[in-house]
């Protein structure tokens, strides 16, 4: 991941949550046009991998 991109995640993260999901709504309708192969399901199971580890690192932090 690119620091431009850690910065922009980062930004997000201090997004009220109503913006975040006016952000996340646009980055999705302008994804669908990208001219990208389809996902493997390696890419999906390393994707799906993470974002579990992260909630679970989320939810010790916070317990």
């Amino acid at each position: 991941m690119t620091t431009q991109v850690r910065e922009i995640l980062q930004s997000f993260d201090m997004l009220p949550e109503v913006d975040k999901r006016e952000l996340s709504t646009e980055i999705i309708k302008r994804s669908l046009t990208l001219d990208e192969p389809p996902l493997t399901d390696e890419q999906l199971v390393d994707a799906a991998e993470e974002l579990f580890l992260e909630l679970d690192q989320n939810e010790a932090d916070h317990a």
